[in-house]
C-alpha cells in the first residue's frame, strides 16, 4: 500500500521514478558534469534542463519532474526548484539540516551525498559512476555511492542487471519507504537489495519493507553496526526487526553478491535439498562439505532413481548423495542435471562443472538449454578463470545463476532456502488461538508510582512483583523441575524501541531476539529460536509463551519502562514463575521510544445490539485467518463478484494472510463476530 504522503509538496512517485522531464543543477560541479554526461550518453527520452547555479532555474522552460543538485549551494537550489514547481530532488551534494531545506522549499529530496538515481527502463543514468548498469531484476537502494560502484562492477562482467540503483545518501528527508512501496508495485522488480546505515523513521521504514517482502525477495547488509556496538545487542535487534519484516539479512559483501545472483534468476525450489550434478568428484565433494556446514540437506536419490542413472552411464558412478558424470563427454552434466531436477526428493540442483578441454563450450550452451526447461532453481559452479570465466558470462548472459566456486554457489542456494522461509512465515496462518490479557493496569501504575514518589527509578521486588502479577504473571512459584534456568531479558534500543530477549539465564549468546508486540505463534517462534540445552516439553513451552505474550503487553501499555528482567524464569510441574524480577523505569538519561511495529488497536473493539444478539466490532488478527477463511465460504458469489471484481471460489493461503495480516498504521479492516460464539457475519 504506497504511503500517502511523500513531501511537503504536491509530489507523486512518477515524478521520482517515472520522471518525464528532469534537470541537473550545478552543472560545472565535477559531481555535476558526471551526472549530465551520464544522463545524455544515456539517450534519456525526456527533456533535460541544465543550470550552472541556482540562479540558473528560473529560466527553465518548464517545471522538471525531478532534479540533481550537485552544488554546494543547496539551500538556494531547492528553494529556487520549489518556486519554479519543482517537487522532487535528489541531493548529491553534502549539506546541513536537507529535511529543514527541502521542506522550506516545498520539495522533496533523497540525500544528502546521493550516489543518484537509474532507472534503465527509462534509460535514466542520473549516477556519479563511470559504469551504467543494464536492465535486469534486481533492484540496489543504497545510501553508500561506494557500494553502489562495487556493486555495479561487480554486476557488469556476472550479467546482473537492474530495475533500479537509488541512491538514498544520508536519509535526512526522504528515504528507504518510499522507495520499497514504489518497488514493492514495480512489476520489472524481481527482488531488492539494500544497504541500511541509518533508518530515520523506523516504523514507517519496517511497514514498507514488509509490504515489499510480500511480493518479492528483499535483501538487506548494515555495514558498521558491529564498529558502533561490538556487543552485537543492537545489530541482533535489527535483524529481530528486519525478520519481522520478512527481509533476509545477510553479513557479508560476498553474501550480498551472492543473493543478487540467485535471487533474481532462480525459481522457487521445492524443498530444502540439494542435488550435486559434477564432472570432478574433489570440488564436488567441496560443495557437500558446504552445503552441511550451512545446515542445508543434501537430496538423498532414491534405489529406482539411482539405478535409472547407473543404466544411463554405466561407466559412471552415484557417490553417495553426488552425481558423478565423468569428464568424457561435456552435455552429461546438462542431461543428468535435468533428470535430477525432475524428482520429488530434489528441491534444487547444482552443477558442479571442472574445465577439461575445447569441448566445454558444448556442455555450457546445454545447461543453458535445459535451464530452460527445469522448474526448480538451477545453479551452475563453472570453476577457473581461463576458459571458466568465459564459461561464466555465457551462463550469466543466459540467465542462469552461476558462481566461480562451490561454496559460492552453496550460500546462493542457502539464500533461496532463507527466502523461502521467510516468505512461508509471511504467510503462514496462525491458529484461532488468542491469548486475552487482561491485566490490571491501575494496579501496575500504582507500582509506578510509588517508585516514583520514593525518588526511586528502580522498583524494589513488592513493587516488581505486584506490576508482574497485575499481568497474570506467576512470582515464587513451587520447586522447579531441574531444567536449567531461564531468562526474559528487554532491551531498550535507540532506533527500534524495546526488544525482548529470550533464552538461558546464563549464557547471553544463546538468547533469542524479538520485537513487541507478540502474540502466541511468535511467542512460540521465539521459544524455538532460542539455544535452550534440552526441549521443552509442550505444556511448558505453552506456559512460557504465554509470559512473553504478557511481558509483551506490559511494555506496550508502560513506554515508561526502561529495563525489565524476569531471571530466573523458573520451569516447574504446575507452571512456569519467576523468582528474580527487575523492573527500571527511565530517567533523564534513557533516551523517549515507540514501537516500531503497530500494536493491536484494542481501543476500537465495540459492542452493540442487532437483532436480539451482541456483536462485537472490531479490528482484524492474523488469527482470524480459519473464521474468515469459513466466512468467504458463505458469501453469495454475487457478493464476492462485488468485492473482488472477478468471481472466486475459495481464497488462497497468500490472500487470508494478506487481508488478516495488516498494518494498522496504514490501514484498518473491521469485523463483526457473534459475542457467543466468535463466528464472523461481517
Amino acid at each position: 500500500m504506497t504511503h500517502a504522503v511523500l513531501g511537503p509538496g504536491k509530489l507523486r512517485p512518477e515524478h521520482l521514478f517515472r520522471p518525464r522531464s528532469v534537470a541537473v543543477v550545478g552543472t560545472e560541479t565535477v559531481d555535476g558534469a558526471e551526472v549530465l554526461g551520464n544522463i545524455r550518453a544515456g539517450a534519456f527520452r525526456g527533456p533535460v534542463l541544465t543550470a550552472a547555479c541556482a540562479e540558473d532555474v528560473q529560466a527553465f522552460p518548464e517545471a522538471p519532474d525531478l532534479a540533481f543538485v550537485c552544488t554546494d549551494a543547496v539551500r538556494d537550489s531547492l528553494a529556487a526548484l520549489g518556486a519554479r514547481g519543482c517537487r522532487a530532488a535528489v541531493v548529491m551534494a553534502m549539506t546541513n539540516d536537507l529535511a529543514a531545506q527541502a521542506h522550506a522549499a516545498g520539495v522533496s529530496a533523497f540525500g544528502p551525498g546521493s550516489f543518484g538515481l537509474a532507472v534503465p527502463s527509462i534509460d535514466l543514468f542520473a549516477i556519479r559512476s563511470h559504469l551504467r548498469p543494464k536492465l535486469g531484476r534486481a533492484a540496489l537502494v543504497s545510501q553508500s555511492a561506494a557500494l553502489c560502484r562495487a556493486v555495479l562492477d561487480w554486476a557488469e562482467p556476472n550479467g546482473v542487471g537492474f530495475s533500479h540503483v537509488v541512491g538514498v545518501g544520508g536519509n535526512h528527508d526522504l528515504g528507504f519507504a518510499p522507495v520499497l512501496d514504489w518497488l514493492s508495485r514495480d512489476s520489472e522488480t524481481g527482488a531488492i537489495l539494500l544497504d541500511l546505515r541509518r533508518i530515520r523513521d523506523p516504523r514507517r521504514f519496517l511497514s514498507a519493507a514488509r509490504a515489499a517482502a510480500r511480493t518479492r525477495p528483499v535483501v538487506a547488509i548494515r555495514a558498521g553496526g558491529r564498529l558502533l556496538d561490538p556487543a552485537g545487542e543492537a545489530e541482533m535487534i535489527m535483524t529481530a526487526a528486519l525478520h519481522r519484516a520478512g527481509v533476509l539479512v545477510v553479513d557479508t559483501f560476498e553474501d550480498l553478491l551472492a543473493a543478487a545472483e540467485t535471487l533474481t534468476r532462480a525459481r522457487a525450489p521445492r524443498s530444502e535439498s540439494l542435488a550435486i550434478v559434477t564432472n570432478a568428484i574433489g570440488p564436488a565433494h567441496m560443495a557437500a562439505d558446504a552445503v552441511l556446514r550451512e545446515g542445508l540437506s543434501l537430496a538423498s536419490l532414491s534405489p529406482e532413481v539411482r539405478s535409472v542413472l547407473r543404466l544411463t552411464a554405466p561407466r559412471e558412478a552415484v557417490d553417495r548423495d553426488i552425481v558423478y558424470v565423468g569428464a568424457r563427454s561435456p552435455i552429461r552434466l546438462a542431461e543428468f542435471a535435468a533428470l535430477v531436477a525432475g524428482t520429488p526428493e530434489v528441491g534444487g540442483v547444482l552443477i558442479v562443472q571442472a574445465p577439461t578441454g575445447p569441448r566445454d563450450i558444448e556442455g555450457i550452451e546445454a545447461i543453458v538449454a535445459a535451464a530452460r526447461t527445469i522448474s526448480i532453481p538451477l545453479l551452475v559452479c563453472a570453476m577457473g578463470e581461463t576458459t571458466g570465466a568465459r564459461h561464466r558470462r555465457a551462463l550469466a548472459d543466459a540467465g542462469v545463476a552461476v558462481f566461480a566456486a562451490p561454496e559460492q554457489a552453496v550460500r546462493g542456494f542457502r539464500h533461496i532456502v532463507q527466502n523461502r522461509r521467510s516468505r512461508a512465515a509471511a504467510q503462514e496462518l496462525p491458529p484461532s488461538a488468542v491469548l486475552e490479557v487482561a491485566p490490571d493496569c491501575a494496579k501496575a501504575a500504582a507500582s509506578f508510582a510509588a517508585a516514583r514518589a520514593a525518588g526511586r527509578s528502580t522498583l524494589d521486588p513488592a513493587e516488581a512483583g505486584e506490576v508482574l502479577s497485575a499481568y497474570g504473571v506467576a512470582v515464587n512459584g513451587g520447586a522447579a523441575d531441574g531444567s536449567p534456568p531461564l531468562a526474559v531479558i528487554t532491551h531498550l534500543d535507540p532506533l527500534f524501541g524495546p526488544a525482548i530477549a529470550f533464552g538461558p539465564a546464563e549464557l547471553a549468546a544463546d538468547r533469542a531476539v524479538d520485537l513487541p508486540p507478540l502474540n502466541l505463534p511468535l511467542a512460540h517462534a521465539l521459544i524455538e529460536r532460542a539455544r535452550l540445552p534440552a526441549r521443552l516439553a509442550a505444556d511448558s513451552e505453552a506456559r512460557i509463551a504465554d509470559v512473553l505474550v504478557r511481558v509483551s503487553q506490559l511494555l506496550i501499555d508502560f513506554a515508561d519502562i526502561a529495563e525489565l528482567r524476569l531471571d530466573p524464569l523458573r520451569v516447574g510441574p504446575k507452571g512456569v514463575w519467576v523468582t528474580g524480577a527487575h523492573v527500571r523505569l527511565r530517567d533523564a538519561t534513557d533516551p523517549a521510544w515507540h514501537l516500531s511495529l503497530p500494536p493491536y488497536p484494542g481501543e476500537l473493539v465495540t459492542r452493540f445490539e442487532a437483532h436480539g444478539e451482541t456483536l462485537i466490532v472490531r479490528p482484524i488478527r492474523p488469527e482470524d485467518a480459519e473464521a474468515h477463511e469459513r466466512f468467504f465460504t458463505r458469501l453469495h458469489p454475487q457478493d464476492i463478484r462485488f468485492r473482488f471484481f472477478s468471481t472466486i471460489r475459495e481464497l488462497s493461503r497468500e490472500q487470508i494472510a494478506r487481508l488478516t495480516q495488516i498494518d494498522y498504521d496504514l490501514e484498518m479492516a473491521l469485523l463483526a463476530v457473534r459475542e457467543a460464539t466468535g463466528e464472523t457475519v461481517g
